[in-house]
């Protein structure tokens, strides 16, 4: 076929318009297609409709590039279409692959529909349409080498009057078919070939009359092909196929797709095989070669999920003697910040740096290196020796990636922090084991970064106890199992109730009611914190509103904590005014306790929140004061009205006759900066006479602890609002 227009961009006069419902570029990228592939095979179809069904195949394609999951089958059987065609020459098959694997990518982006691991996705797919592909080939054969052998068949079988015509019409089969067929006696030695035979073992095929046929095989695989032809010739089947390698004379590497049927003769005995041979070293070498895309991540050239898990199924598979195993979990410190700074070209080399030591490492070692995305990296060591021989490969580790990084103008120091998994192989699983590394790895960033740490089960049971509840606060709120308690705030003046103090607690079903300091830092952690403070606001302003219907001006100032990142998140502001209408209630009657360095931004100006939350009338209160340094001065104009204060030095200001010196200049210093600023002070955990005594001479105003009162549920304040007055009067 004369085509003047196979490259990218060329036109065609026969091209019709694109289809109304079809994307224009989807279409020039199916006719693209057409060109790469017409003349590597015969198609039985025009021009305008291969055009068509390259669009719709290409739709398809695109379809399971960016769907929500990969499905193998979606992209199997475009490529058994392709098959069905007639577009079955390897050529056509290499060419289609390069184009898919250089332009689809960039069509899925063109059409915004790329997805996050659109990398790793495409190698999915090229791995899904080679495996299709080679599966529909092999039907192909199979059913070319069923034609041959009915063509055997019928030579034998039919009359003699037609016996010279069929004779002829298999020897037409026999010398044309681009399958190699070998006639072989039941001894296995061949009797005759065709020139097939000759051009797929790079020989004369005269040369391979009167070889046994497991001779066209390569030692290691003799076993099985014996065995097969064994099966046939003792008629436990009728035919086998086996896929076989050989080496040639010049040292190429054949790969041959193998099938065997017997010929019987008159009276039904076996006479001879019939052994076809089909070339696959193409399609075996392109498996060979998707499969390692599929199993190697495409940054770095490491082992990626995929083959990790595939190696770590071989290493915990049960064997002679108590085999261990280990595994160590690395994770980079500080890393979004380099690509947040120098940009994702310098990370990604980074990465790839990192990659490579560590990979010298591993071979050292024995050990598998993987990527597991990201900037974490595992390394898994077969049949360990016990817990210390992990300590200087994952020593050495760290020691390589500590070393300097020159990447253009930049000298980059990196470091990680690593946990160390060692243990026997029975009684764990991958999964379990990539648990215990990672819960292990948590632990070593926690305690302090660039360093390691080894399992320790008890440790890790603490936790993932903790991961445990991480995970299922979400549902926890979606079915009410928190509630508020509520902790009187008593004036120390008159030793009335000047205001409540809200807590959450969490009826936990298996672990009993929780303090707010089993949850609250992981909610932080987990960025669960915005939800919980948004319901906690939400749950006090609806008790407020109950308090006001049922005590009018009596009832309660409510106080409400709120954690740094909460008071600091710009959708606050709305979430504030939306909850404050839902309840109908005045922003007054709360008061907001939030960090102190949570009221200024990164370069020390105060958070726009501080603004609004003065318009709405709220009171603001500054939990912890004094605990960090801060220029004090920077809060004469924020809109706070109280500070709260905690701590050891308050607790033991009464348990000796004479307080410590140092305990007391603490407390005199942050109560007299309060009080300079004109704000109230409210002392926290103060839980005996004695010391609320000694607050009120230095200046506080009211305390909570077991000193004001006993925490009570939101229908209890009435009653306790009652008992105040009764005890202060």
């Amino acid at each position: 076929m004369n085509d003047t227009s196979s490259e990218p961009g060329g036109s065609d006069p026969e091209e019709p318009a694109a289809t109304p419902e079809r994307d224009p570029r989807v279409a020039e990228f199916a006719r693209h297609w057409a060109r790469v592939v017409i003349g590597t095979s015969y198609v039985p179809m025009g021009r305008p409709e291969l055009w068509e069904f390259l669009e719709e195949r290409t739709e398809r394609l695109l379809r399971a590039l960016t769907a929500d999951s990969f499905h193998s089958g979606n992209v199997t059987g475009v490529a058994a279409d392709l098959v069905r065609v007639h577009l079955v020459d390897p050529r056509a098959l290499r060419r289609t692959l390069e184009l898919l694997g250089s332009r689809l990518p960039g069509l899925a982006r063109e059409l915004g529909a790329v997805r996050g691991e659109a990398a790793e996705r495409m190698n999915e797919l090229l791995a899904s349409f080679g495996e299709g592909f080679a599966a529909a080939a092999k039907r192909r054969v199979l059913a070319d080498q069923e034609l041959v052998q009915r063509a055997v068949r019928d030579a034998r079988d039919v009359a003699e009057e037609a016996l010279r015509a069929s004779e002829a019409r298999f020897r037409a089969v026999f010398d044309t078919s681009a399958l190699g067929i070998a006639i072989v006696d039941l001894d296995g030695r061949v009797q005759d070939v065709n020139e097939s035979m000759g051009t797929i073992f790079r020989t004369d095929s005269s040369e391979l009359l009167g070889c046994r046929v497991l001779d066209l095989c390569d030692p290691d695989h003799r076993e099985v092909f014996q065995g097969e032809q064994d099966a046939l010739v003792a008629e436990v089947y009728e035919r086998f196929m086996v896929e076989v390698p050989f080496t040639t004379d010049d040292e190429s590497l054949v790969w041959t797709q193998v099938s065997g049927a017997l010929v019987r003769d008159a009276d039904g005995e076996p006479e001879y095989q019939v052994v076809l041979y089909a070339d696959i070293t193409d399609l075996q070498l392109l498996n060979e070669r998707l499969n390692t895309q599929a199993t190697t991540d495409p940054l770095t050239g490491l082992a990626n999920r995929t083959r990790l898990h595939t190696e770590m199924d071989k290493a915990l598979s049960p064997g002679a003697g108590a085999r261990r195993v280990g595994i160590c979990y690395f994770d980079l410190d500080g890393f979004k910040t380099i690509n947040d700074s120098l940009g994702h070209p310098i990370g990604d080399e980074l990465l790839r740096t990192v990659a490579l030591r560590m990979q010298e490492v591993a071979e050292q070692r024995g050990a598998l290196a993987a990527r597991m995305g990201g900037d974490e990296f595992v390394l898994l060591v077969p049949d360990t020796d016990g817990p210390g021989g992990m300590v200087p490969l994952v020593e050495r580790t760290l020691e390589v990636i500590r070393e300097p990084v020159r990447i253009g103008s930049h000298e980059l120091k990196a470091s990680a922090s690593a946990g160390v998994v060692e243990q026997p192989v029975a009684g764990t699983d991958a999964q379990l084991l990539l648990r215990e590394a990672d819960i292990t790895l948590y632990r070593a960033k926690d305690e302090g970064k660039a360093q390691w740490v080894l399992y320790d089960e008890e440790r890790n049971s603490a936790a993932r106890r903790r991961f445990e509840l991480s995970a299922t606060m979400p549902a926890a709120l979606d079915n009410n199992e928190f509630f508020v308690e509520y902790h009187p705030v008593r004036s120390l003046d008159d030793d009335r109730i000047v205001a409540v103090h809200a807590e959450p607690r969490w009826d936990h079903p298996e672990l009993g009611e929780l303090a707010p300091s089993h949850f609250v830092e992981l909610a932080e952690n987990t960025g669960m914190i915005t939800r919980l403070s948004d319901w906690l606001l939400r749950q006090v302003c609806e008790h407020v509103r109950g308090w006001l219907h049922w005590l009018g001006d009596r009832a309660p100032v409510a106080v409400v904590e709120l954690s740094g990142r909460y008071f600091r998140d710009p959708d606050l502001v709305n979430d504030f005014r939306s909850i404050l209408a839902d309840s109908g209630v005045t922003a007054d009657r709360l008061r907001l306790g939030v960090p102190e360095d949570s009221l200024f931004d990164d370069v020390g100006d105060p958070v726009d929140t501080l603004g609004i939350v003065r318009e709405f009338g709220a009171g603001l209160a500054i939990r912890d004061f004094g605990t960090r340094y801060t220029d004090t001065r920077r809060l004469r104009e924020l809109p706070v009205t109280s500070v709260h204060i905690s701590g050891q030095y308050l607790t033991r200001l009464a348990d000796r006759p004479e307080s410590d010196p140092l305990d007391e200049h603490l407390a005199d210093s942050v109560i007299t900066a309060a009080r300079l600023l004109g704000m109230s002070v409210v002392a926290g955990g103060v839980d005996t006479r004695g010391q609320a005594e000694r607050l009120r001479e230095k200046g506080v105003q009211a305390v909570r602890g077991h000193h004001a009162g006993a925490p009570f549920s939101a229908g209890e304040v009435e009653q306790v609002l009652a008992d105040s007055l009764e005890g202060a009067g």
